[in-house]
């Protein structure tokens, strides 16, 4: 077996370092065309995911609900993946990877649609938030299919041994649909004048767009090569001279995974999520400098008492310029991870949240609003990473795995509704120490992460 941080071809023990070579497997096929499209999968995920983080800054307008309140946009949208991941793991086992991809397909389909009957909903303000928030957990189960297969298909589609730089490769388009999510989002629903939007008759437009792209991929998919391919096992054979099987909470090195990924979700769906409020909070967000103020459009800025400062609009465009960081690092990550092992790389980036989270606690004006769009680069690698160290070596235990790795994303479900309510009871500056402290345990797991799986790779005794 390679040492974990190797990358080897699958014919010797030379690096290859063809890029066409990430994509062939040991029986010499090459899937660049299924992973091209498992790509789009993940554009259109980050694409809902990005749309999502304009929700709660507009419902606060239009419902009249709390910081912590409107993170239940979150709670739900994270809930779906913690209710459904292990049943989509259970479904992709019995159907294969094209069944689970084309009904998680149809559900969001379905999902969408419903958006155009729920905007004309006429009730109380909690009644129309909670059919929006319905709505839009139907849209995220389909989205649960998605991620639960989408990861681990990722890893196998080519030599075992690029399988972090391949799922960090395939995760950059999943940022590239993040970028255009706030934009799409805040398009038509935040305001781009000093008077603040409270209407939410546009809210169906930017799903039906969505739901047409679906349509194109399930055709896409219903045609494409969708090849079963099984995961390799890496675990030595015991005494006996057979490979054992170990239950999965006897391997530590997934075990702390599914705990770094949840605290993760947390930290990344909190920062997404409160983004908006802190460039609007006149505590933290700095003035517009004139020349600045000159060279944005109209729609982007407004004066008050003398003074220039940003539109919602622009504040949704500012999360969509962190994106492009948060792309620029998935895209450099994969390539950095192809040479660099990627559990130091992991606690390497983690460690530089850290830092910068402390940063935006401190609120020191422009420097606390660079950190936080800084943050969004080294936040880039880690999903995609955690996953691939998460199920290395589990062979045909993969898909199980995937599915709990995708049950932790409910800590973006349950967390940023903690950080809305510190945001709340003290000030939005207070709770980003939430993400801090979630980052330094990344860290830490990062670090340690060889350690365990060494040992957790070491000859089964029983």
């Amino acid at each position: 077996m390679n040492a974990p941080d190797m990358i080897t071809t699958s014919h010797g023990n030379s690096p290859d370092k063809r890029p066409l070579s990430m994509f062939r497997t040991a029986d010499g096929a090459n899937h660049l065309l299924t992973f091209a499209m498992v790509c789009c999968l993940f554009c259109l995920s980050g694409l809902c995911n990005g749309m999502i983080d304009v929700l709660n800054k507009h419902f606060q307008n239009s419902l009249q609900v709390s910081k912590a309140q409107s993170a239940l946009v979150q709670g739900f949208w994270y809930g779906g993946y913690f209710l459904l991941a292990l049943p989509a793991g259970l479904f992709a086992r019995r159907y294969g990877y094209r069944g689970g991809i084309l009904f998680g397909l149809i559900v969001i389909v379905i999902g969408c649609v419903c958006f155009v009957p729920v905007t004309r909903i006429v009730g109380s303000q909690t009644v129309i938030f909670t059919v929006f928030l319905l709505a839009l957990g139907l849209v995220a189960s389909g989205f649960t299919f998605i991620e639960t297969i989408a990861n681990p298909y990722a890893t196998v589609l080519g030599a075992p041994e690029t399988g972090v730089a391949r799922i960090n490769l395939a995760q950059s388009c999943n940022a590239v649909g993040w970028i255009f999510g706030p934009l799409l989002g805040g398009a038509f629903i935040l305001s781009k004048t000093e008077a603040v939007n409270t209407s939410n008759a546009g809210l169906y437009v930017p799903y039906l767009i969505v739901a047409g792209i679906v349509v194109v991929l399930i055709i896409a998919f219903s045609l494409v090569p969708v090849p079963e391919i099984h995961a390799g096992q890496e675990s030595r054979p015991g005494v006996d001279g057979k490979v054992h099987e170990r239950p999965l909470f006897k391997e530590w090195h997934f075990v702390l995974a599914v705990v770094s990924q949840f605290l993760y979700c947390a930290a990344q769906t909190g920062i997404f999520s409160f983004f908006i409020n802190y460039m609007k909070d006149p505590a933290y967000t700095p003035l517009l400098p004139l020349w600045v103020a000159d060279w944005l459009p109209a729609n982007m800025k407004y004066s008050q008492a003398g003074a220039w400062h940003i539109t919602e609009y622009c504040a949704s465009a500012m999360l969509s310029l962190a994106f492009v960081l948060f792309t620029i690092g998935r895209f450099s990550g994969s390539a950095i991870l192809r040479r660099a092992p990627a559990h130091r790389v992991l606690g390497i980036y983690a460690s530089c949240n850290v830092l910068l989270m402390a940063l935006v606690f401190l609120g020191l004006g422009w420097v606390s609003v660079i950190a936080l769009m800084l943050s969004f680069f080294f936040m880039s690698i880690m999903y995609p990473t955690h996953f691939a160290l998460a199920i290395r070596g589990l062979g045909e235990r993969t898909k199980v795995a995937s599915s709990w790795m995708v049950t932790a994303i409910v800590g973006g479900a349950i967390m940023p509704m903690f950080m809305g309510w510190l945001a709340d009871r003290y000030s939005m500056r207070i709770g980003f120490l939430m993400p801090l402290a979630c980052f330094a345990f990344i860290a830490c797991y990062g670090f340690f992460w060889k350690r365990t799986f060494v040992r957790d790779m070491a000859p089964d005794n029983s």
